[in-house]
Protein backbone atom coordinates (compact mmCIF):
# COMPACT_ATOMS: atom_id res chain seq x y z
CA UNK A 1 0.00 0.00 0.00
CA UNK A 2 1.27 3.33 -1.13
CA UNK A 3 1.63 6.53 1.23
CA UNK A 4 2.47 9.96 -0.23
CA UNK A 5 3.58 10.88 3.44
CA UNK A 6 5.31 8.35 5.74
CA UNK A 7 2.62 7.50 7.97
CA UNK A 8 5.05 5.57 10.67
CA UNK A 9 7.21 8.71 11.13
CA UNK A 10 4.28 10.99 11.55
CA UNK A 11 2.68 8.40 14.01
CA UNK A 12 5.87 8.58 15.90
CA UNK A 13 5.87 12.13 16.53
CA UNK A 14 1.93 12.28 17.77
CA UNK A 15 2.58 12.57 21.85
CA UNK A 16 -0.04 9.36 22.20
CA UNK A 17 1.96 7.32 20.54
CA UNK A 18 6.04 8.84 21.52
CA UNK A 19 6.51 5.81 23.77
CA UNK A 20 5.57 3.27 21.15
CA UNK A 21 8.30 0.93 19.82
CA UNK A 22 8.58 0.85 15.90
CA UNK A 23 6.91 -2.60 15.80
CA UNK A 24 3.86 -1.06 17.75
CA UNK A 25 3.86 2.07 15.67
CA UNK A 26 4.04 -0.47 12.38
CA UNK A 27 0.51 -2.10 13.73
CA UNK A 28 -0.76 1.37 13.92
CA UNK A 29 0.20 2.43 10.55
CA UNK A 30 -1.79 -0.70 9.47
CA UNK A 31 -4.96 0.80 10.46
CA UNK A 32 -4.00 4.51 9.46
CA UNK A 33 -5.18 5.90 6.12
CA UNK A 34 -4.66 9.30 4.26
CA UNK A 35 -7.62 11.50 3.71
CA UNK A 36 -7.19 14.43 1.78
CA UNK A 37 -10.04 17.28 1.88
CA UNK A 38 -10.06 20.22 -0.41
CA UNK A 39 -11.72 23.27 0.98
CA UNK A 40 -15.24 23.16 2.11
CA UNK A 41 -15.16 19.27 2.11
CA UNK A 42 -16.95 17.70 5.08
CA UNK A 43 -14.73 14.98 6.75
CA UNK A 44 -18.15 13.54 8.77
CA UNK A 45 -21.53 14.97 9.34
CA UNK A 46 -23.04 15.08 12.94
CA UNK A 47 -25.02 11.82 13.27
CA UNK A 48 -22.39 9.61 11.41
CA UNK A 49 -20.81 6.31 13.34
CA UNK A 50 -16.86 7.42 14.59
CA UNK A 51 -14.81 4.23 13.58
CA UNK A 52 -11.60 6.06 14.93
CA UNK A 53 -10.24 9.53 15.58
CA UNK A 54 -8.39 12.21 13.55
CA UNK A 55 -5.38 14.01 13.12
CA UNK A 56 -4.20 16.64 11.18
CA UNK A 57 -1.16 16.77 9.48
CA UNK A 58 -1.50 19.94 7.16
CA UNK A 59 -4.63 22.03 7.12
CA UNK A 60 -7.35 23.29 9.20
CA UNK A 61 -10.79 21.61 10.25
CA UNK A 62 -13.10 22.98 12.12
CA UNK A 63 -15.70 20.89 14.21
CA UNK A 64 -19.43 22.87 14.01
CA UNK A 65 -23.60 22.29 14.70
CA UNK A 66 -26.13 23.91 12.83
CA UNK A 67 -29.24 25.24 14.40
CA UNK A 68 -32.66 24.56 12.44
CA UNK A 69 -32.36 27.89 11.32
CA UNK A 70 -29.00 27.32 9.08
CA UNK A 71 -26.83 29.41 11.88
CA UNK A 72 -23.31 27.80 12.34
CA UNK A 73 -22.16 27.69 15.66
CA UNK A 74 -17.96 26.77 15.47
CA UNK A 75 -17.15 24.47 18.45
CA UNK A 76 -13.44 23.85 17.65
CA UNK A 77 -10.56 24.50 15.66
CA UNK A 78 -7.47 21.95 15.14
CA UNK A 79 -4.22 22.28 13.25
CA UNK A 80 -1.38 20.62 12.17
CA UNK A 81 -0.35 18.19 15.06
CA UNK A 82 -3.36 18.21 17.22
CA UNK A 83 -6.09 15.51 17.37
CA UNK A 84 -10.10 15.28 17.53
CA UNK A 85 -12.57 12.31 17.86
CA UNK A 86 -11.17 10.14 20.41
CA UNK A 87 -13.91 10.64 22.92
CA UNK A 88 -16.57 10.31 20.16
CA UNK A 89 -14.63 7.07 19.47
CA UNK A 90 -14.90 5.17 23.26
CA UNK A 91 -18.47 6.07 23.82
CA UNK A 92 -19.38 4.38 20.50
CA UNK A 93 -22.10 7.34 19.50
CA UNK A 94 -22.36 9.12 16.47
CA UNK A 95 -20.72 12.45 16.17
CA UNK A 96 -22.55 15.14 17.79
CA UNK A 97 -20.98 17.88 15.38
CA UNK A 98 -19.72 18.07 12.09
CA UNK A 99 -16.51 18.42 11.22
CA UNK A 100 -15.30 20.80 7.58
CA UNK A 101 -11.44 21.83 5.97
CA UNK A 102 -11.09 25.17 6.30
CA UNK A 103 -8.42 25.11 3.99
CA UNK A 104 -6.88 22.33 1.51
CA UNK A 105 -6.18 19.87 4.68
CA UNK A 106 -4.69 16.45 5.18
CA UNK A 107 -5.64 14.19 8.01
CA UNK A 108 -5.12 10.74 9.05
CA UNK A 109 -7.66 8.19 10.44
CA UNK A 110 -6.89 6.35 13.18
CA UNK A 111 -8.99 2.95 13.25
CA UNK A 112 -10.08 2.23 17.14
CA UNK A 113 -9.08 -1.42 16.93
CA UNK A 114 -5.47 -0.08 16.43
CA UNK A 115 -6.41 2.40 19.74
CA UNK A 116 -8.45 -0.27 21.68
CA UNK A 117 -5.20 -3.01 21.09
CA UNK A 118 -2.84 -0.42 22.32
CA UNK A 119 -4.71 0.14 25.18
CA UNK A 120 -4.81 -3.55 26.28
CA UNK A 121 -1.15 -4.23 25.38
CA UNK A 122 0.40 -1.03 27.20
CA UNK A 123 -0.99 0.96 30.34
CA UNK A 124 1.22 3.94 29.39
CA UNK A 125 -0.32 4.41 26.21
CA UNK A 126 -3.68 4.43 28.08
CA UNK A 127 -2.40 6.81 30.60
CA UNK A 128 -1.38 8.72 27.69
CA UNK A 129 -5.13 8.39 26.03
CA UNK A 130 -6.64 9.63 29.21
CA UNK A 131 -4.25 12.69 29.75
CA UNK A 132 -4.96 14.15 26.42
CA UNK A 133 -9.19 13.90 26.76
CA UNK A 134 -8.56 15.29 30.31
CA UNK A 135 -6.36 18.50 28.73
CA UNK A 136 -9.19 18.66 26.14
CA UNK A 137 -11.76 18.63 29.29
CA UNK A 138 -9.98 21.21 30.96
CA UNK A 139 -9.90 23.65 27.63
CA UNK A 140 -13.60 22.76 27.65
CA UNK A 141 -14.33 23.61 30.69
CA UNK A 142 -12.12 27.19 30.15
CA UNK A 143 -14.18 28.13 27.10
CA UNK A 144 -17.42 27.71 29.12
CA UNK A 145 -15.67 30.14 32.09
CA UNK A 146 -14.39 32.30 29.90
CA UNK A 147 -18.01 32.79 27.79
CA UNK A 148 -19.80 33.03 31.03
CA UNK A 149 -17.61 35.01 32.59
CA UNK A 150 -15.66 37.34 30.73
CA UNK A 151 -16.31 40.21 28.22
CA UNK A 152 -16.25 39.80 24.51
CA UNK A 153 -12.61 41.91 24.59
CA UNK A 154 -11.24 39.43 27.30
CA UNK A 155 -12.48 36.57 24.72
CA UNK A 156 -10.39 37.78 22.24
CA UNK A 157 -7.06 39.08 24.16
CA UNK A 158 -7.27 34.60 25.55
CA UNK A 159 -7.55 33.79 22.38
CA UNK A 160 -4.64 35.77 21.11
CA UNK A 161 -2.70 34.68 24.33
CA UNK A 162 -3.79 30.66 24.40
CA UNK A 163 -0.72 28.53 24.57
CA UNK A 164 1.84 30.99 25.76
CA UNK A 165 2.14 30.66 29.63
CA UNK A 166 5.67 29.96 28.94
CA UNK A 167 6.63 33.05 26.66
CA UNK A 168 7.89 35.66 28.92
CA UNK A 169 6.03 38.14 29.70
CA UNK A 170 7.84 41.76 27.65
CA UNK A 171 7.80 39.49 24.19
CA UNK A 172 6.77 40.89 21.18
CA UNK A 173 5.40 37.98 19.30
CA UNK A 174 3.23 37.53 16.26
CA UNK A 175 0.15 35.27 16.01
CA UNK A 176 -1.48 34.38 12.46
CA UNK A 177 -4.90 33.85 13.09
CA UNK A 178 -5.75 30.40 11.46
CA UNK A 179 -8.91 31.06 10.13
CA UNK A 180 -10.79 33.90 8.54
CA UNK A 181 -12.59 36.23 11.50
CA UNK A 182 -16.41 34.75 10.96
CA UNK A 183 -15.05 31.09 11.93
CA UNK A 184 -13.27 32.42 14.94
CA UNK A 185 -16.12 34.69 16.18
CA UNK A 186 -18.46 32.03 16.02
CA UNK A 187 -15.95 30.18 18.30
CA UNK A 188 -15.63 32.68 20.84
CA UNK A 189 -19.78 33.13 20.61
CA UNK A 190 -19.33 36.53 19.23
CA UNK A 191 -20.30 38.73 16.10
CA UNK A 192 -17.69 39.29 13.45
CA UNK A 193 -18.29 43.26 13.83
CA UNK A 194 -17.65 42.81 17.38
CA UNK A 195 -14.20 40.63 17.17
CA UNK A 196 -13.18 43.42 14.35
CA UNK A 197 -14.13 46.35 16.60
CA UNK A 198 -11.96 44.49 19.05
CA UNK A 199 -9.01 44.02 17.22
CA UNK A 200 -9.31 47.85 15.98
CA UNK A 201 -9.79 48.98 19.95
CA UNK A 202 -6.77 46.86 21.10
CA UNK A 203 -4.70 48.37 17.73
CA UNK A 204 -5.93 52.13 18.44
CA UNK A 205 -4.53 51.36 22.51
CA UNK A 206 -1.41 50.06 21.21
CA UNK A 207 -1.28 46.82 22.37
CA UNK A 208 -1.66 45.20 18.87
CA UNK A 209 -1.03 45.19 15.45
CA UNK A 210 -3.42 43.92 12.36
CA UNK A 211 -1.84 43.00 9.10
CA UNK A 212 -4.10 40.33 7.36
CA UNK A 213 -4.74 37.40 9.27
CA UNK A 214 -1.42 38.64 11.26
CA UNK A 215 -1.68 40.16 14.37
CA UNK A 216 1.68 41.38 16.39
CA UNK A 217 1.31 41.42 20.01
CA UNK A 218 3.76 44.28 21.19
CA UNK A 219 3.78 42.95 24.90
CA UNK A 220 2.12 39.99 26.37
CA UNK A 221 1.55 41.50 29.90
CA UNK A 222 0.33 45.08 28.78
CA UNK A 223 -2.18 42.95 26.67
CA UNK A 224 -3.34 40.78 29.33
CA UNK A 225 -3.50 43.21 31.89
CA UNK A 226 -6.23 45.00 29.53
CA UNK A 227 -9.57 45.13 30.79
CA UNK A 228 -12.25 47.28 28.63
Amino acid sequence: MSHSVNIPAILANIPLFREMSPEEIGLIAQETREQHLLRGNVLFQRGDASSGFYMVVHGQIKLALSSPQGIEKVVELFGPGQSFGEAVMFMNKPYPVYAQALVDTLVLHIGKQAVFGGIEADPVFCRKMLAGLSIRLHRMIHYVESFSLRSSAQRVIGYLLQDMEETPEDSEITVSLPANKNVIASNLNITPETFSRILHNLATEGLIEVTGKDVRIKNIAKLRAYDH
